[in-house]
């Protein structure tokens, strides 16, 4: 895997893998993968409990996966994505970086949508330039492991054939 920095936190990004696709969390970091045939460019946003947010490209492209392995990226982080490409309606391409958009394969979501006008695209000339960070859905990322502690699953009758 290559490393590069983003946005000066000195942390590394590294190519990562197409699959799964999602945000997926490895007990060190996590990879962010996501589909996309028209997208030119794809930022993913970590979004900070205090507003704050880091961008970071997604450069590496398999089978139309973006994808990226973020070390030291763990449960709880926010997330969404910024997809660049071609404005084409009649065509069904929207593409807007300007819209903050919730990972379709996010396990998790938090906030809450406030029909905000920034939410809404109009199928214009142009992509609408409203942001819409801070109005939308947010994928989290989670731990796919579950410590059952002392607890056992329930007494349920094996089913007979």
């Amino acid at each position: 895997m290559t490393s590069r920095p983003y946005r000066s936190t000195g942390v590394s990004a590294w190519s990562g893998r197409p699959y799964p696709l999602g945000a997926d969390f490895d007990g060190n970091g996590t990879n962010f993968a996501l589909f996309s045939e028209v997208a030119h460019r794809v930022d993913l946003v970590l979004l900070d409990d205090d507003g704050g947010s880091r961008d970071v490209p997604l450069t590496e492209v398999d089978g139309f996966v973006w994808h990226a392995y973020l070390p030291g990226v763990g449960p709880g982080q926010r997330y969404g994505y910024r997809v660049h490409g071609p404005w084409d309606p009649a065509a069904g391409h929207r593409c807007n970086p300007a819209k903050l958009l919730l990972d379709p394969y996010a396990r998790a979501v938090d906030g809450q949508i406030d029909n905000h006008a920034s939410l809404f695209e109009r199928a214009g000339e142009r992509p609408d330039p409203g942001d819409s960070a801070g109005h939308t859905l947010l994928g989290v990322v989670t731990d796919p492991a579950f410590d059952w502690g002392g607890d056992r699953p329930p007494s349920a009758p094996t089913p007979t054939r």
